[in-house]
């Protein structure tokens, strides 16, 4: 599988993939849109940075590709829903520059509480003025951060060693983990009205977008000091200036921009901003973090080993795909079986887990189920990356539930799958990690294995059927590897599930549907 590397990856990063034989690395570090264009079908991988465009165009040549890897955190130069209806995996490196972020937010907090760029740069003009450049402390003041992730939690630590008090708002932080990390969760306005100093640690989004703009400012302390080493556009530039001028805020920080260059940013000509040229990830350490775990990130993910920081599919880790693989693939049979028993068009699928099941991260098992529930109509053209998105563009609901309780089984999964002609439900279970069982078709319990071809039989509740079922398969040659019967009264309907040994043909299936008491029989592949 080749892998292309561009924009100027660190040399620890290709050094990395150069070690597995199953991969081949061309490094391009500047390659032109168009010859991007010509050369993208060769390739199973791509991993960039912030230069390299990976558009809808570009990926409509892409035919080989499977995974984009940005070796850092901003994924603006990528087409994220094109990627994903393609079904390419598209990954980022949140962690590797986390520190490096972190420590820079710090260093451009206290150089703007004592004014350390200004003074430097009135020394280098040999001037001493002392006076001119005196400071504030940092002790006791209130810190707030917004955005309480990563980045965020690194900020809080080495500010509170410094004495600093931190409240912070983030809409997903809840009250109780932020008092086990000894931070207050507060609402906008309290944030805006008690912080002394303010530092974001968001994406852009729609949601963040200008979240500090004139309202925010107008409830502020006066003096308020603000950094921003997050991303351009989360403060409003345009109200930061007035709010400079106006004495509302005393100075601010800034390591990122609206517009990057700033090159015609008032900002730039103003004495109590602090700027920087986007270096937040920018020291030796981070880039070779980020480039090394990128390598790792796609190398792991061609390899089947794992998918890690996939922006569109839930992130598995190797640790946790170890814990949920077993259910994974149940998952994706128990999808399988209902696509193949179901008539009629899909409208909504219910998934219940319960049990030991719930410990785990449930969203990538769910999206097994989805896949083996589209794979028998739409073939390759789904994957374990757009099977949720292929979904939902035929409007299927899926609905996803979870409780603790133990029922019959320790862990238990359940799809209920309705359509416009009929209404299926199947659950299932693991005995052991590698013991898998359908412990329910409809209304009956089973115990049947779920590999390989299995043949399902619905009929009347009555002697002779196995007899007749087995008769007919053994004189096509077609060996019983197992074999289970569920009915819900004596004399009632039944059903069989037989695992067999080979495929058995269309003749076959034909002659056990004409057999005394049999309704039907459908062959499952698994």
């Amino acid at each position: 599988m080749k892998i292309l590397v561009t924009d100027g990856l660190s040399d620890k990063g290709v050094e990395f993939l150069k070690e597995f034989k199953e991969l081949e690395v061309d490094v391009n570090p500047k390659p032109e849109a168009d010859e991007l264009k010509k050369i993208i079908k060769d390739y199973s991988a791509i991993i960039i940075r912030s230069a390299t465009k990976v558009t809808e165009e570009l990926l409509q040549q892409a035919s080989n590709l499977k995974v984009i890897g940005r070796a850092g955190v901003g994924l603006d130069n990528v087409d994220i829903p094109a990627a994903t209806r393609k079904g390419v995996i598209v990954m980022n490196t949140p962690g590797g520059n986390t520190i490096s972020t972190a420590e820079h937010t710090v260093s451009m907090l206290l150089s703007l509480a004592r004014n350390i760029p200004q003074a430097n740069m009135s020394m280098k003009n040999k001037k001493w003025d002392r006076k001119k450049f005196m400071g504030a402390e940092v002790y006791g003041k209130v810190l707030g951060i917004i955005g309480l992730g990563r980045i965020g939690v690194e900020v809080a630590k080495r500010a509170s060693s410094f004495g600093m008090k931190i409240i912070a708002y983030d809409p997903y932080l809840t009250v109780e983990k932020a008092k086990e990390m000894e931070i207050e969760s507060v609402s906008v306005r309290e944030f805006c009205q008690r912080a002394d100093y303010i530092t974001v640690h968001t994406p852009l989004t729609k949601e963040t977008k200008h979240i500090i703009s004139d309202k925010e400012f107008k409830i502020m302390k006066t003096g308020v000091r603000l950094v921003n080493c997050a991303r351009g556009g989360i403060i409003n530039e345009a109200a930061l200036i007035k709010a400079i001028e106006s004495g509302k805020v005393a100075g601010c920080a800034l390591d990122v921009y609206e517009q990057e260059p700033p090159t015609e940013s008032p900002l730039l000509d103003m004495d109590c901003v602090i700027c920087t040229p986007h270096l937040g990830a920018s020291t030796e350490e981070a880039q070779v973090n980020v480039a090394v775990e990128v390598a790792a990130q796609v190398a792991d993910a061609l390899l089947n080993k794992g998918v890690r920081n996939a922006v569109n599919m839930p992130s598995v880790t190797p640790e946790i795909l170890e814990e949920i693989q077993p259910y994974l693939t149940l998952a994706e049979k128990i999808g399988a079986l209902e696509a193949q028993i179901l008539p009629g068009r899909i409208s909504s699928v219910k998934v219940e887990y319960s049990g030991d099941i719930v410990k785990h991260a449930t969203a990538p098992i769910t999206i097994a189920l989805m896949k083996g529930l589209l794979s028998p109509v739409l073939g390759e053209e789904v994957n374990y990356i757009n099977a949720s998105l292929l979904a939902k563009d035929r409007g299927i609901k899926v609905v996803e539930t979870k409780t603790s309780e133990i029922e019959e089984y320790a862990n238990l999964i359940s799809v209920e799958v309705t359509t416009d002609k009929h209404k299926s439900h199947v659950a299932a279970t693991l005995f052991t990690r590698t013991d898998a069982r359908i412990v329910k078709i409809d209304q009956f319990h089973v115990d049947a294995v779920p590999e390989g071809y299995m043949l399902i039989t619905t009929s009347k509740d009555c002697p002779g059927i196995v007899g007749q079922v087995g008769s007919i398969l053994g004189e096509n040659k077609i060996n019983i590897a197992g074999m289970t019967f569920g009915r819900i009264e004596k004399g009632g309907e039944s059903i069989t599930v037989i695992n067999i040994d080979v495929q058995a043909s269309e003749d076959v299936l034909e002659e056990i549907k004409k057999s005394d008491n049999i309704k039907d029989v459908k062959q499952i592949k698994l």
